[in-house]
This record gives structure tokens, C-alpha cells and sequence, in this order.
């Protein structure tokens, strides 16, 4: 009996400690729940605040967006503008959310498309429905019905054509939808005409109203975004071919090692592989643009695909040239030794003319240098071909001094002959990080012609001399000072 007392006492006793210790464990658990909710939140509000001031164009889009839904919102808060339009003053609200978007051209593709889809569909519907009706209350479902699959079947299948898909997907969406609604509201809505006639007046208040705010409030143009687009990757292109010499000659190489300035500086051309999907985005909606700036309404946007699709050639060469850099099998010292002066040359030529190419389409002029670039950089070229072809002499000639200076008996002349025949995996390398500088060249050789093709397009005026260099010392000159 005293057992069990005592054992009920420690027991009744412990309890409480252990009811005060979940309390406290539970609130310290919703404290720490709490504080990381609070952190989560304002590191969300400092990377959107980041996001708004590395690029203060986004802050103003969602400023213009307010804007434009506020005046639109006006058909519904005054009254003689709702008398106009009556209950379909929605519609302009709904008009102004789905096609107002960040750049001109993508606003007034999704504008246009969504009036003549709108347009074309409801004329459509009305005149399938006047059939409809003049054919008895038997056969107008079965007549609309008819007309709403051969149609809606039509448009669909349409969205899989390039030409349609590219310019015209969002309007046969819109007109696919606007048929059936028309088609499948007017079997039961009196005064089908005057309903269809409110809601394409609504929708071209609203599409207009965008047009306006994002024409003439900061506007952002999708040619001015694809041009700039193209220089930056011409620069990347560049500065990639002189990181990846510097990596793989040993040069510059910073205290945290070589990754960092691999990914710092010659990873640049990971951006230009994946722009195709930007650069087409923005050369179609530059089509849809008015003339603006230096841009006519004709201009040659389509060129500006071939020069990105050239320089993606070059990239995907740079990309197996960092495979080299990054490989366990390297070459050895004096192999690269013998080959960097060419190396360095053809890249140095490589990314001098690329910065040229840039500064060409940037200034909207022709450099008188870039002829006389590309001969240096196909001079270049022959030299490492030259190179290469005297890589197995300079190597004996090194391996026989080096014998030559240990030993002067006949068992050394004999080493020294058996040296001369060089390991074919040592040259291996070597030889195939020269050969993909060989196909950068001529790769950069397109894009030369490419450029050409758009300045003869959009007549580019003659320019003055540039400071890139006029011989092969200057060149080197300009490289040695990048370097610095």
C-alpha cells in the first residue's frame, strides 16, 4: 500500500513538469514557425524589390497595367458610360487583363488578334444563325451544331500550321471561342445582333485603351529588346573565346582557382544556347510594332534570327572547347607551349572581330575594318594549321636537347632517337582544342556574312575607322591589354 501511494505520489508529481515542458516545447515550436514564415516573407519582398531595381521597366508595367484597368473601370462607375455600353462593360475590363502585355509588339499582336477574331467569329455566328432560324425550329440546332464542329474543327487544326501558329495562334483561339458562345447563346437570346453589337464595342474600347498605355506611357519595344539582345550575345561570344584561352593556358588564374573564372567569364555562351525561344518571341512581335526610333515598319527581323542562329553555331563550338579545358586528358606542357602563340592569335582575332560585329549593329554603321579583320584571322588561322603540322619536329628537337644535355654516351643517342617517335594521346589534346578554334573561326566567319546581309538590308551607313587594330601586332597589342 505504501508502494502504490508513493509510486502514485512520484507519478502525480512528474506530471506536471512534463504538461509544462509540452507547453512550453509547443509554443517554442509555433515561435520558430512563426519567425520562419516573418523570414520567408521578407526575403520574398527583398528578392522582388532586387528583381524591380536591376530592372525598374517591371515596376513601371505593373503601373501601366493599374492604369489602364482603372480607366476602364470607368464604364462601369459612370454613368453615361455604362448607359453606352450597358452590362457588357466587362468585357473591356476582361479585354484589358488578357492582352495587355510587357512589350508594344506582343500587346498589339494579342490586340489585333483578339478584334479580327472577335470580328470575323461573331459575323460568323450571326450569319449561321440567320440560316438557323430561316430553316424551321426543327433543323436550327442540328444546322448550328453542324456549323459550330466543321468550324471549331477547322480553326483547331489550323493552330498546327508555322505560319498560322507563329502570328495568328491567340486569334483563332479567340475566334474559336467567340463562334461557340455566339452560336450556342443565340438559340436562346433575343436580339442576338445587339448583344454581339455591345460586346465588339466594348472589346475595341478596351483594346484600344491598352494600345494607347502601352504605346505612349514608357513603352518597351520587342525590336529595340531583340536588338539589344543580339549585341549582348555578340559581347558574351567574345569575352567566352577569351576566358576559355585563359583557362586553358594558365593565364589570370585567381586565388579561389580556375572554376570561378570559368564560370565568371567563359560561361557566358550558356546564354546565347538558350535565347532561341527569346529571340523568336521578340521578332515576331517586332513585326507587329509601328515604325519607332531607328526601326521602320519593314525592317528585317528575320535577318536578326539568322545572326542568332550563327552565333549558337559558335556557341556550341565554344561549349566543346571548355570540354577540352574541363578534361582529364590534357596535353602536356610543352606541347601547349608550342601551340599558344597560334591558339591565342586565332582567338584574339576571333573575339576582335565579334566586339566589331557588335559595335556594327549597336551604331547601325559599317566598320571599314572588318575585311581586313577576317584576313588576319584567316592568316591566323593558316598559321596554326602550320603549327600542327610542326608539332612531331619541335617535340623531338626539345626531347633531343633534353637527352643531348643529361648524357653525351651512345646509349643516350640511342633514348634520344627512340624519343623522337611522339605518344599519339599526348598530341591528341591538343590537336582537337586546336581544331575546334579552326571551326570557331570559320563559324565566325558566317556570322560575319550574316551581319553583312542585315547591313545591306537596313543600309547601314559607312563608318569610321576603328581602334581594333590595323596588323597583326596591334592585335596582339589589344588582346595583352584585355588581358591586363
Amino acid at each position: 500500500m505504501e508502494w502504490r501511494i508513493n509510486v502514485g505520489d512520484g507519478s502525480s508529481k512528474a506530471l506536471a513538469p512534463k504538461a509544462s515542458c509540452f507547453a512550453s516545447k509547443l509554443c517554442a515550436a509555433l515561435k520558430e514557425s512563426f519567425m520562419a514564415f516573418i523570414i520567408r516573407i521578407r526575403g520574398f519582398f527583398l528578392k522582388a524589390w532586387k528583381l524591380g531595381v536591376d530592372d525598374p521597366r517591371k515596376f513601371v508595367h505593373g503601373i501601366k497595367a493599374g492604369m489602364a484597368l482603372t480607366l476602364v473601370s470607368l464604364f462601369y462607375y459612370m454613368r453615361p458610360l455604362y448607359d453606352g455600353v450597358g452590362g457588357n462593360a466587362m468585357w473591356a475590363v476582361m479585354t484589358v487583363v488578357v492582352v495587355f502585355e510587357n512589350t508594344v509588339g506582343a500587346t498589339i499582336y494579342k490586340s489585333l488578334n483578339r478584334v479580327f477574331a472577335t470580328s470575323l467569329a461573331g459575323f460568323l455566328a450571326l450569319g449561321v444563325h440567320w440560316v438557323a432560324s430561316q430553316s424551321g425550329r426543327r433543323f436550327e440546332p442540328v444546322i448550328s451544331c453542324l456549323a459550330v464542329f466543321l468550324l471549331a474543327s477547322a480553326a483547331t487544326f489550323s493552330r498546327f500550321i508555322p505560319t498560322i501558329k507563329a502570328r495568328f495562334d491567340y486569334g483563332c483561339l479567340i475566334f474559336i471561342l467567340t463562334f461557340s458562345m455566339v452560336s450556342v447563346s443565340g438559340y436562346r437570346v433575343e436580339q442576338l445582333f445587339d448583344v454581339a453589337h455591345q460586346r465588339m464595342a466594348t472589346i475595341i474600347i478596351g483594346t484600344s485603351l491598352v494600345i494607347i498605355v502601352t504605346m505612349f506611357i514608357c513603352p518597351i519595344w520587342a525590336g529595340q529588346e531583340l536588338h539589344t539582345l543580339i549585341i549582348r550575345n555578340m559581347d558574351k561570344i567574345a569575352n567566352s573565346l577569351d576566358g576559355s584561352m585563359d583557362l586553358y593556358f594558365g593565364q589570370k588564374e585567381e586565388e579561389t582557382g580556375p572554376d570561378k573564372q570559368l564560370g565568371n567569364k567563359s560561361l557566358g555562351y550558356r546564354c546565347v544556347l538558350g535565347s532561341k525561344a527569346s529571340e523568336e518571341s521578340f521578332a515576331n512581335f517586332a513585326r507587329w510594332e509601328p515604325a519607332h526610333g531607328q526601326f521602320s515598319f519593314k525592317h528585317p527581323w528575320k535577318q536578326y534570327l539568322k545572326v542568332g542562329a550563327a552565333l549558337r553555331s559558335c556557341a556550341y563550338c565554344i561549349e566543346a572547347l571548355n570540354g577540352c579545358i574541363n578534361s582529364e586528358n590534357q596535353a602536356p606542357d610543352a606541347v601547349k607551349r608550342h601551340l599558344r602563340e597560334a591558339c591565342e592569335r586565332v582567338s584574339s582575332t576571333c573575339s576582335i572581330i565579334t566586339r566589331e560585329l557588335a559595335k556594327t549593329i549597336q551604331t547601325t554603321t559599317r566598320s571599314p575594318t572588318v575585311d581586313f579583320l577576317t584576313k588576319e584571322m584567316n592568316v591566323a588561322v593558316q598559321e596554326l594549321h602550320n603549327s600542327l603540322k610542326s608539332l612531331p619536329d619541335a617535340l623531338n628537337e626539345e626531347s633531343e636537347s633534353e637527352s643531348e644535355s643529361e648524357s653525351e654516351s651512345e646509349s643516350a643517342d640511342g633514348d634520344a632517337k627512340s624519343a623522337r617517335v611522339v605518344p599519339l594521346m599526348e598530341v591528341i589534346p591538343a590537336a582537337t582544342f586546336a581544331s575546334l578554334l579552326i571551326e570557331i573561326s570559320s563559324r565566325v566567319d558566317s556570322v560575319v556574312g550574316t551581319v553583312k546581309e542585315l547591313a545591306e538590308m537596313c543600309e547601314f551607313e559607312v563608318g569610321g575607322g576603328s581602334s581594333s587594330g590595323k596588323s597583326t601586332s596591334e592585335l596582339e597589342t589589344v588582346k595583352v591589354l584585355e588581358r591586363v
